[in-house]
């Protein structure tokens, strides 16, 4: 496949003006949501040097969706989803606004950090599903496959974009700044939200069961259907005992490599390259056929990786090994969630990604309480070391279920669709 088919593959998405419109407005976005959250890890950490902190602050941010995403996803597919992603974004804006005036006045407490970064989980988990459900009525058809990759690169650029403007700001100015940054970012994206149309879906016919049973509908289909539930058992998993470790990269920069704000900018931005590049390979390929396959290599990748980060006492094998785990979690998400976008039917999309949300969300949360608790009496590489044998006895499980995975997601290739 030459450079030019690949490249043009990848874009296609962006023949979709109200796509377009949305991916310009999102783009600032996310690199003043990666400054925010380099700040707040830095910040945390400076209050109270405590692993613990840590995990608890991460926690705060991220758990909240693994309460109200079965809420959250059954209004997504109730309601007008554009709706409920315009008054997130501006309830978004507000929380940095806020975080910006109490740390530029020096009234920022370990305390408030917490409730803030509780508010922020509690809108995320709203604004979560609406948007992931509604990046199909942006987009044709065909051009789903695209959508998802170009969402993943948007993000995980911003990975590698946010931090250094972070740790520069942070290092020169102090963190208020780079809350301040957040805040500005959400205008353009708000104003992206009021300029697009998305496409209503005519054809799906809406539930008139009760909020309650639609959820448990939801629920009951993703973990009974044979490829969906077991590709979120792993999510699951891999999102407890793996990704945690990006939440507390703060404690690794500082008491692990001695390096600081910069360093753990560095740290952040590697692992966000691996991303865009995994997102990008992603983006290339050729329809859905393989990539089973794929997120399950790619998930013994990062088991890999990762092992050898919480081995290693050199920085720069440290930010190569974060690299190459950062490149197999997109890949492993982004294409778990392509082929979960795929499989679903259209009248479930709203509650079934919602649930991969929650996990997405909700796992790092639990994990990162976890982590953050045992490496303040146990150190902060071992608890990783379990993690990874944990996703490894997963791994096998799944892998003796891939077959049956491949026939029901991979070969409903012409029918549905995926999402960024």
């Amino acid at each position: 496949m030459s450079f030019a088919t690949s490249a043009a593959r990848f874009c296609q998405a962006f023949r979709n003006r109200d796509y377009t419109i949305y991916c310009v407005g999102s783009s600032l976005t996310v690199i003043g949501l990666w400054m925010q959250r380099i700040a707040v890890g830095w910040v945390t950490w400076e209050l109270t040097e405590s692993a613990t902190w840590l995990g608890i602050v991460a926690f705060a941010e991220l758990f909240p969706v693994v309460i109200l995403s079965p809420f959250a996803g059954t209004m997504a597919d109730r309601m007008n989803r554009l709706t409920i992603a315009r008054v997130a974004q501006c309830l978004n804006m507000l929380q940095a606004t806020v975080l910006t005036v109490l740390t530029l006045t020096g009234a920022l407490t370990i305390w408030w950090l917490f409730s803030l970064a509780l508010f922020a989980g509690i809108v995320v988990s709203f604004w979560q599903p609406a948007r992931m459900a509604m990046i199909p009525n942006l987009v044709r058809r065909e051009d789903m496959a695209s959508a998802v990759a170009i969402n993943s690169v948007i993000f995980n650029a911003a990975r590698f974009i946010g931090p250094p403007i972070a740790g520069i700001l942070i290092v020169g100015y102090g963190a208020g700044y780079a809350f301040l940054g957040n805040a500005i970012s959400y205008i353009p994206f708000i104003v992206a939200l009021f300029m697009i149309r998305p496409r209503m879906d005519v054809n799906v016919k809406k539930s008139r069961a009760g909020l309650f049973a639609q959820m448990f509908e939801g629920y009951r289909y993703a973990l009974t259907h044979p490829g969906i539930g077991p590709m979120l058992v792993l999510m699951l998993v891999t999102c407890i005992a793996m990704r945690p470790v990006f939440e507390l990269l703060p404690g690794f920069a500082a008491e692990i490599f001695g390096r600081g704000a910069e360093g753990l900018s560095m740290m952040a931005t590697a692992t966000g390259i691996g991303a865009v590049i995994g997102g990008i390979y992603l983006g290339q390929r050729n329809g859905l056929e393989g990539l089973v396959q794929l997120s399950l290599v790619s998930v013994a990748a990062m088991i890999g990786a990762l092992l050898v980060f919480s081995q290693t006492s050199n920085f720069w094998v440290a930010l190569v090994a974060l690299a190459v785990a950062g490149a197999a979690m997109v890949t492993h998400g982004a294409g778990s969630q392509t082929l979960i976008q795929s499989a679903v039917e259209e009248g479930m999309r709203g509650r079934v990604v919602a649930l991969y949300g929650m996990l997405f969300r909700g796992g790092p949360a639990i994990g990162a309480l976890l982590m953050g608790w045992v490496s303040d009496w146990a150190g902060l590489q071992w608890p990783l070391v379990v993690g990874c044998a944990a996703a490894s006895i997963a791994l096998f499980w799944i892998i003796g279920r891939r077959t049956t995975m491949r026939e029901a997601m991979e070969a409903r290739r012409g029918e549905a669709g995926c999402d960024g």
